[in-house]
């Protein structure tokens, strides 16, 4: 199975990290798109921890680096070797998924900026995660949307219905509670088990309504730094 998993420009990185953990704990194909505010949002939320210095903006570090190490680092954030995912530039439009020839099996887009979800719904492709996003729906294929944002106005509300008019899931990281979580970590799991069951795939990592909870079944422990932070 080939995931594309995008990771957009929206609080809530930790999404992104721990689905894209559990993604290659249930060993999919895993690529990874990650937008220039996403590398921005992924420092200051579960980064290096490093004060920046006077007159250097948030993400700079990331930026500075080239894509090998900027792979690296993700990779020890998920907790995956660097092997594991492909990652593919924003700008880089020879992606095999850009093309509706050779469909990923499904795309993810945690977490998903308003922004970037409506792009995708008015089918604006100026990014290759649009892009790929826009061949997903058009293939017929899982598109999963997780939007992390309050409140919602009338447009966002908008855009939303008409992704899941043109067939997308959205899955808002709006964990329950019901499974009586211990943890940040706990509650990040909740969203990303909803995540992988819209693209058919049993996460096991947050018991089920109705289900006595169980050991928690190893998915990647990606995410777990960052939940604590």
């Amino acid at each position: 199975m080939k995931v594309l998993l995008g990771i957009s420009g929206a609080s809530g990185a930790v999404y992104g990290v721990r689905t894209g953990a559990a993604l290659h704990a249930r060993r999919v194909e895993l690529h990874l798109v990650v937008t220039r505010t996403a590398w921005e949002i992924l420092e200051a939320e579960i980064g290096t921890k490093k004060a920046a210095r006077k007159g250097t903006s948030a993400g700079s570090t990331l930026r500075a680096m080239g894509p090998s190490a900027r792979k690296r680092w993700l990779a020890e954030r998920m907790s995956v070797p660097p092997g594991a995912f492909r990652l593919h530039e924003e700008d880089d439009f020879s992606i095999p998924f850009a093309s509706g020839s050779n469909p990923p099996d499904a795309v993810v887009i945690a977490p998903c900026s308003m922004g970037m979800l409506g792009r995708i719904a008015h089918g604006v492709s100026s990014s290759v995660l649009t892009r790929c996003a826009d061949v997903a729906l058009k293939e017929k294929r899982p598109l999963v949307v997780v939007p992390r944002e309050t409140p919602l106005s009338a447009i966002h509300l908008e855009n939303m219905l008409a992704l899941a008019r043109a067939g997308a899931d959205i899955v808002p990281a709006c964990p329950g509670f019901y499974h009586r979580p211990a943890t940040v970590a706990d509650l990040v799991d909740f969203v990303v088990s909803r995540i992988l069951q819209r693209i058919g795939i049993d996460a096991g990592l947050a018991a089920r309504w109705g289900e006595a909870p169980g050991p928690r079944k190893k998915g990647g422990r990606g995410g777990r730094q960052g939940a604590r932070a």
